[in-house]
Parts: structure tokens; sequence; C-alpha cells
């Protein structure tokens, strides 16, 4: 099974923006939903965003208003753009495919294609 890779972190101050992308993106492997979670040390991997096969979305109520998910075909991506960044969003970020029963945010339990991450780092 391949795994997806993360890209697009960075550090930037309370108020900026990010945007980070995950490929591949696509029905190549047999699902369309995708997701994505973020981790902090010593803390349970949280999901942040999900991308249903249906193109519908869902969101932790943490980020709602600030984040929002979406997916290029062309570049074959899963994208999180991300506003007015806190210093709580501060993780490692990382994107999954869905388990086959729906993106389930509460629980990691049947995600897979997990990659390395990438460093998200707000400061205030």
């Amino acid at each position: 099974q391949v795994q997806l890779v993360e890209f697009g972190g960075g550090s930037v101050q309370a108020g900026g923006s990010l945007r980070l992308s995950c490929t591949p993106a696509d029905y190549t492997y047999g699902r369309y939903c995708m997701g994505w979670f973020r981790q902090v040390p010593g803390k349970e991997r949280e999901g942040v965003a999900a991308l249903d096969s249906g193109s519908g979305t869902s969101l932790t109520d943490s980020v709602k208003g600030r984040f929002a998910i979406s997916r290029d075909n062309v570049k074959r991506s899963l994208d999180l753009q991300m506003n007015n960044l806190e210093p709580g969003d501060t993780a490692i970020y990382y994107c999954a495919r869905c388990p086959w029963a729906g993106p389930d945010l509460s629980s990691t339990l049947g995600w897979d294609g997990w990659g390395q991450g990438t460093q998200v780092t707000v400061s205030s």
C-alpha cells in the first residue's frame, strides 16, 4: 500500500496562514475519501478535517471558520487551507485515507496510508 506524502508546513505567527498538501489524492487506491489529523507530543492523534467521496466535508469544531479542506484533481492533492492560525494549532499534521465505513474523525481506527507528517508551528 502506497504511503501518502504531506508537505507545506512551517512556522508562522498567530493570525497567519499556511496551506498543506498531501499526495497522491485520487481514486487509484480504491478510496476517494481522505482526511487530515494532527498530533502533539504526548497526546493522541486528533482528527481535523475530512473530504468524503461525494465531496462533502467535515471539520472538527476548533477549526471551523478557519480551516478548509479541498481536493485538486490536477495536482492529485488533498489540501488543507489554514487561516487565522492559533498557537493551539501547533502540531504535526498527517493525511490519511478514510476507513471503508466513512470519514470518522473521532478515531484513527481504519484510517491508513499515513505519511511522515509535516510540522506546523504557530507562535504568539
